[in-house]
């Protein structure tokens, strides 16, 4: 029997791909490991497959930035790669799958050392992150979301610019099934506010400042995220704190998302023809990744940046979702105009098993 090691973890979007990949392999008839960290969400979402074995390792975040755990994080990181090249040594995989973050590079290290026959790895993000640009020596392929991200990698032979992939998730969204969820009307036009878990937080205090100004020329559909819906009532105003299957109805309801520039949801909205304002992380919280991708997706005309430390000033949500508004038409027909290249789970699925 054939067998695969997924890594990568410290974040969903390091998972969601790995999930969504598994299945595939194991209809396929592969055995299945996963190599991951002892106390990353990854943990959680892998031990609900219980046909896949997981291996937890030592694991220190790789900082761009000065801090003194650095110096603690900087042994683990060996002993990480020493952990990972016993497990493969054992495992003897056909192919490792790396989807990055920091738990990846000792096991794409590992498995080099270990000359496992095919490493790939997969970017979600314009550039990088620091553990797939440590990783992209040791790897036999590199697929990307992005074209722009040969631009900034030192081995572009490597690279395979897939697009992003897409499920079918969010296909035969019913606008009359979203109304009907939420206790609209069509006397205004619907937006909606996406933010997700604790990157919502900023964009959350703004809408509700803002939400008087905003019910005024809209109604508004604000997905808060887990735990943060609150009692703030009003006609033309509908909060949840997470929605799965509802999500397509709610999509083809809403006329303008308001969003974080997250690769995968972005792709999502431009696979949907939503024109978006995107809220990008502040470098604070993040490498700057989403602004990048924010940044590409408006220079191609299909959607307008507002930065998150602009969100709480006088008038300015309001203001940027009205341009948005009374433009979309625009942002709709770059969008039907862009030669989108994506792919599937399937195929990408293809790719790594021909690969």
């Amino acid at each position: 029997m054939k067998k695969i090691i997924f890594t990568g973890g410290g974040s969903g979007g390091h998972v969601t791909l790995n999930l969504n990949l598994i299945p595939l392999f194991k209809e396929a008839g592969w055995d299945i490991v996963y190599i991951g960290s002892k106390n990353g969400i990854e943990k959680d979402l892998i031990k609900k497959l219980t046909y896949v074995k997981y291996y937890a390792i030592e694991t220190g975040k790789l900082r761009r930035y000065f801090s003194w755990e650095n110096f603690k994080d900087a042994l683990r990181v060996p002993v990480g790669v020493f952990q990972a090249w016993k497990i493969i040594h054992t495992e003897k995989p056909d192919i490792i799958f790396s989807k990055g973050g920091f738990v990846s590079f000792p096991v794409v290290l590992a498995g080099h050392l270990n000359r496992c026959p095919r490493i790939f790895m997969h970017e979600s993000d314009v550039t990088p992150g620091l553990s797939n640009k440590m990783s992209l020596p040791f790897v036999t392929k590199f697929f990307t979301t992005f074209a722009e991200t040969q631009n900034y990698v030192n081995q572009p032979k490597k690279v395979q610019y897939v697009g992003p992939v897409l499920s079918d998730r969010l296909e035969n969204g019913d606008a009359e099934n979203g109304r009907k969820l939420c206790g609209f009307d069509n006397q205004l036009p619907v937006i909606m506010f996406v933010g997700g878990s604790l990157g919502a937080k900023s964009i959350n205090e703004a809408v509700r400042q803002n939400l008087d100004a905003l019910c005024k020329n809209y109604q508004v559909i604000h997905i808060c995220g887990r735990g943060q819906t609150d009692h703030t009532i009003h006609e033309n105003y509908r909060q949840f704190d997470f929605v799965d299957k509802e999500f397509k109805d709610l999509l083809a309801l809403s006329e303008v998302v308001i969003s974080r520039s997250g690769s995968n949801a972005i792709f999502e909205l431009l696979s949907q023809k939503k024109p978006m304002l995107l809220v990008p992380l502040p470098s604070t919280s993040s490498r700057g990744e989403q602004t990048l991708n924010a940044v590409s997706f408006q220079k191609q005309g299909f959607a307008e940046i507002l930065k998150d430390e602009d969100l709480l000033k006088e008038n300015k949500l309001t203001n940027c979702i009205n341009t948005v508004f009374l433009n979309k038409m625009s942002y709709i027909e770059n969008m039907s105009k862009a030669s989108l290249k994506q792919t599937s789970n399937q195929k990408l699925f293809e790719d790594i098993v021909n690969g």
